[in-house]
């Protein structure tokens, strides 16, 4: 049965309990963690955020109530108890516990609420992550998880902190706006008093932060939830958390260089890390040639090296189809693997077909020199030694090959070379390796829709050098763009906006816009332009990333508080999920058909 709090107050944090209170009176409150019960005396672990303390309940020392209810307590009953701080003796000292050299001795035991028996233990690391989430409230009682949510708290404040001595304001933008698509789906909020028109959620607040610069306001931030209808994946949400940060009268350097200070103080505040700066900067072109990505890891190497001009003219059919196309034959170096079994390298060649490749030609050098590979029906040895130069390979390296467009080159390597890292315990989990990549394209060709589509977003300003380009040559428009990578992951992205009419114009003709398309998307931020708008640009973090990689976990859902799964939903609260009728007439809506999920439901 449940008591009241009534006259009783926490004095005390769980973890806050140590030797210096010994001989003192606390009063500590949460949930009973563990429960030991050795006939004249039960032992309780009671946990709150703060971590683990152990009382003692002594039948000859407590009243028979005390001792009763201490009895009838299982695990995750909510109690409060009260006692004298004592010394463990030297045997019962827990060295794993932060709290393992004192226990306190319980005088005074009220059990706050009860609980049934959960559908897993606190402790369970094997959980199924559908069970996890439906439960949420349970798994996030785990002390891992927490620590990951107070980090992720800790981070946020940091970032307020910088930005608020560096004179930035907190602005606060609409959360309902209008849908303005160039990419990622928006999610659609249906408006009552305009039947058959639609808000959109945000998926930045991206026009908004241009029109505050714009308002003369120099320097904006805000933490903030977007909104992208797109597939998820472990570093993806539908609903995530955005740093938004922007800024006036500023040049490339600008933002970079206050924004590595912003980082090193981060790291510093968060992991006590002193974050070396300047950060190294890398072109978007010299990523993708050295590391087949533009979000490099730079942990470890294997980093690729073209051969295409080595192996012009070979008669291996697949090369030289791949050159002829337009395409690269390009490759990586796993040092030591000369070895690897062919069944780990069929299984590398199958990895490198989820990213479009067609497969994957290796060369084994052994260690007395030889070759194994699967070209040597088309290359000589003396061929071989070429190839295995250009690698600066040595006996006992494997060379792994892949011959295609070069996006699907660069695609299927990069990510091998991240693959192999992993098999192979190739990475230090401990290491932080940060860098920019800039000079990224500012558009990108897009078969399927015969058009161009901006790279990041329509306001990107292309570089004053490649002005002429943009008439002559598009696709080779760099844009004023960076990103910030860390261990392989983007953790933010911004760039220079464009606030010079005749470049707008000339970019919204590059991406088929018409004045009228124009006028109808963009049109009030156009507007706004024509009252002076100054030089600006920015940048925005993924905050829900920089937890997770400052907090080392393998995807973000754990340093979110409830996130949803890979399609999308919620196990906790069942969204989305269908609504009244009443609702949807309200809205001048009407459904055709349920998706799969709730015709499920209902059946």
């Amino acid at each position: 049965m449940s008591e009241s709090m009534q006259g009783l107050k926490r004095t005390h944090m769980c973890s806050e309990v140590r030797e210096h209170l010994i001989g003192s009176r606390v009063t500590v409150m949460g949930w009973v963690n563990k429960r030991r019960n050795l006939g004249q005396l039960i032992f309780i672990a009671l946990r709150d955020r703060s971590g683990i303390v152990q009382g003692v309940v002594n039948e000859e020392k407590t009243s028979k109530e005390v001792f009763e209810k201490a009895e009838s307590v299982r695990g995750e009953y909510v109690v409060a108890f009260s006692g004298t701080v004592c010394a463990r003796t030297a045997e019962n000292v827990n060295p794993d516990m932060e709290t393992g050299k004192i226990e306190i001795e319980i005088d005074e035991f009220r059990i706050l609420s009860e609980s049934e028996v959960p559908p897993f233990q606190v402790a369970d690391t094997g959980v199924k992550d559908d069970l996890r989430l439906k439960y949420r409230y349970i798994d996030l009682r785990k002390s891992e998880l927490q620590k990951n949510i107070m980090m992720r708290h800790k981070i946020a404040q940091s970032f307020r902190g910088f930005l608020n001595e560096e004179g930035f304001l907190e602005i606060e933008t609409p959360m309902l706006t209008k849908s303005t698509p160039e990419g990622a789906r928006d999610y659609l909020v249906p408006s009552r008093i305009y039947p058959g028109n639609f808000y959109a959620l945000p998926q930045s607040p991206q026009l908004f932060k241009q029109l505050l610069m714009v308002s003369g306001f120099d320097k904006y931030y805000q933490i903030v939830k977007c909104f992208r209808d797109e597939d998820l994946r472990a570093d993806r949400q539908p609903e995530f958390t955005q740093v938004d940060i922007e800024m006036s009268f500023v040049d490339i350097d600008d933002v970079l260089e206050r924004n590595e200070r912003l980082l090193k103080k981060i790291f510093k505040d968060v992991l006590d890390i002193d974050l070396p700066v300047p950060l190294q900067r890398m072109t978007y072109n010299e990523a993708m040639e050295r590391y087949g990505s533009d979000k490099p890891d730079l942990r470890f190497g294997m980093e690729l090296k073209d051969i295409s001009e080595l192996i012009q003219g070979t008669e291996f059919g697949v090369f030289n189809s791949a050159l002829e196309a337009g395409g690269s034959v390009r490759g990586i170096k796993a040092e030591g693997l000369a070895n690897y079994p062919r069944k780990k390298i069929d299984a590398l060649i199958e990895y490198v077909k989820t990213y479009k490749a067609k497969g994957l030609a290796w060369i084994s050098i052994l260690e007395d020199g030889t070759y194994k590979t699967t070209l040597s029906k088309f290359f000589s040895d003396d061929r071989l030694k070429e190839i295995a130069d250009a690698f600066d390979a040595k006996a006992n390296d494997l060379i792994l090959i892949c011959a295609d467009k070069n996006e699907i080159v660069f695609d299927a390597l990069g990510n091998l070379r991240c693959e192999i890292a992993r098999r192979e315990d190739l990475i230090d989990p401990n290491e932080y390796k940060l860098l920019w990549v800039t000079e990224f394209p500012l558009l990108e060709w897009d078969e399927e829709a015969n058009r161009f589509f901006a790279k990041h977003h329509p306001f990107t300003s292309p570089m004053e050098e490649d002005y002429e380009l943009l008439d002559k040559d598009p696709a080779k428009v760099r844009a004023k763009a960076y990103d910030i990578v860390a261990n392989g992951y983007e953790l933010g992205g911004g760039s220079l906006r464009i606030y010079q009419n005749n470049i707008q114009k000339k970019m919204f003709e590059i991406l088929g816009f018409t004045d009228e398309d124009a006028e109808e998307r963009f049109g009030f931020l156009l507007e706004a332009f024509k009252y002076g708008a100054p030089p600006h640009g920015g940048i925005a973090y993924g905050l829900d990333r920089v937890a997770m990689i400052m907090a080392k976990t393998p995807s973000i859902r754990e340093v979110m508080a409830f996130p949803k799964v890979k399609d999308a939903s919620c196990p906790l609260t069942d969204a989305p999920n269908i609504v009244d009728d009443v609702q949807l007439k309200e809205l001048g809506i009407s459904i055709d058909k349920f998706v799969k999920r709730h015709e499920e439901k209902e059946s």
